[in-house]
């Protein structure tokens, strides 16, 4: 009952606009996220026409391709049954993010492959899963795609997960106490998808409330989240 009554104190505050740091200047990079932060700089000297980078949810896939794709003007594409994706392979770099989340067409994939490889152009994907994984029935697609460069991202470690957390706070031109850094880090999990979702949640209770961004806010949070974070 307490509870609801606090929530219901809770004045809902504006929404300021802040200015996410993406670009690739502002990219932590770590051990885990080296080898693909490399492929990525080295375009367009790629050892084959066709990346893939597979990593888990929040393992900075999208951050990566959002680089890639400003750098050299891909166009995102969806090879599906009547799409033109083939098309746009042919005339320049293209990006198909989420493959084993959105599908595609086995022919369709097939041809933009192709395209990429016979125009001299680039195919950049994004996938929790390695390749092997996507459920291909095309024998010659299975063929190209062994031909592919896979970069595997593995989850952000501890020092990285502080580095994100220190770096989101900053975009909202917040200062955070490392040890409250740590707590958070130490109780979180291992994803930078949830360090987004945890330092939007802390600012917004935080300015809802009129209070600062303390040990016990965020142990609030961390729990609402289904994390581990007594109280204590």
């Amino acid at each position: 009952m307490n509870d609801v009554k606090r929530k219901a104190g809770e004045q809902l505050p504006l929404v300021f606009s802040h200015d996410a740091a993406n670009g690739r200047d502002d990219l932590l990079v770590s051990d885990r996220l080296s080898a693909a932060v490399t492929i990525i700089d080295a375009w367009p000297q790629w050892p084959s026409p066709v990346v893939i980078l597979a990593g888990p949810v929040g393992s900075g896939k999208s951050h990566l391709a959002s680089i890639w794709k400003e750098h050299t003007g891909a166009v995102g594409i969806h090879p599906k049954r009547g799409s033109d994706a083939a098309v746009a392979a042919a005339n320049g770099p293209v990006l198909f993010e989420d493959v084993d989340r959105h599908g595609f067409d086995d022919t369709e994939l097939f041809h933009v492959i192709n395209s990429v490889r016979e125009n001299g152009n680039s195919l950049l994907m994004t996938s929790r899963l390695w390749p092997m994984s996507w459920p291909v029935e095309l024998p010659d697609l299975r063929s190209r795609l062994k031909a592919a460069t896979v970069v595997e991202i593995g989850e952000p470690d501890e020092e990285l997960l502080s580095q994100v957390i220190v770096k989101l706070f900053s975009d909202r031109q917040l200062n955070i106490d490392d040890k409250l850094v740590l707590y958070i880090v130490n109780r979180m999990e291992r994803s930078l998808n949830a360090a987004q979702t945890i330092v939007e949640r802390l600012d917004r209770l935080a300015l809802a409330r009129g209070t600062k961004i303390t040990r016990s806010l965020a142990a609030e949070v961390l729990n609402e989240l289904g994390n581990s974070a007594p109280l204590d």
